[in-house]
């Protein structure tokens, strides 16, 4: 039997190639009728990535519909583990080093969400108008900002920044975070590769998911990132909640 869920969920995704590579190495999973959206970023500089990110969002889109949100995580959190298996499988076929891929990916079921992440694709929340980064990089860079040997100005432009920690694939050992939280009505969310997060601002998020439209959003942040010079593949999913038996309906001024 499946879920039922007080929400209606809307979501839009986009993913480009940028002005510098050759080929998309991200993909993108946009399943709103089913509560499950995805980033996968293939591992620039490494064999295969398309074929990695796109193993990890393939698998994830044939997950059966779930009971709860808990059986939800545990299902997801396998099909992860499936396809570190099978990627680091096929790397020993190919001769190849790693052929891998973050992830990052986005569960709801009911009144409650979850997210799972790998590597440094994030996920973000814009509620009531404010900002939050729920994923922390699994990075060289974000392990310096946490024990206190980094400021977050020097982080942005620091050298190691784009040499992450995990990944799928990356290791015959895949250690997946995830945190579950509650609903809210009119809560945004935005999945996104760093494309798009090493690009633009927290402020430049936080004022296209703040008017709630989720194409006009994702086609935002991605032309600014375009308009930075797209020197990575850019991708984003932004997905919105909104609560069917709320008769209290505020909608925030995108100019405040």
């Amino acid at each position: 039997m499946t879920h039922t869920t007080p929400f209606s969920w809307t979501s839009s995704s986009i993913s480009h190639v940028g002005l510098v590579r050759r080929i998309n190495e991200d993909s993108c999973l946009d399943r709103p009728e089913r509560g499950i959206w995805a980033v996968a970023d293939g591992m620039g500089g490494h064999t295969l990535g398309d074929v990695a990110s796109g193993a990890v969002v393939d698998a994830l889109d044939r997950l059966a519909p779930p009971d709860n949100l808990d059986s939800f995580i545990a299902d997801a959190r396998a099909c992860l583990q499936a396809v570190n298996h099978r990627l680091r499988e096929e790397a020993i076929k190919r001769s190849a080093q790693i052929i891998g891929s973050t992830a990052v990916v986005l569960l709801a079921c009911g009144r409650r969400c979850a997210y799972l992440w790998a590597g440094d694709s994030r996920i973000y929340l814009c509620r009531n108008g404010h900002l939050m980064q729920l994923s922390r990089d699994h990075s060289q860079v974000e392990e310096l900002l946490a024990f206190g040997g980094l400021s977050a100005e020097a982080a942005i432009h620091h050298p190691a920044r784009n040499l992450i920690t995990r990944a799928v694939g990356a290791a015959d050992a895949l250690d997946v975070d995830s945190e579950a939280i509650e609903v809210a009505d009119g809560d945004v969310f935005l999945l996104c590769s760093d494309g798009i997060s090493n690009e633009v601002s927290e402020q430049e998020i936080r004022g296209a998911l703040v008017t709630g439209d989720c194409r006009q959003a994702a086609s935002e942040l991605v032309d600014i990132a375009l308009a930075r010079g797209g020197r990575d593949n850019i991708s984003a999913v932004v997905a919105r909640a909104d609560d069917l038996n709320s008769n209290d309906k505020t909608v925030l001024n995108p100019a405040l």
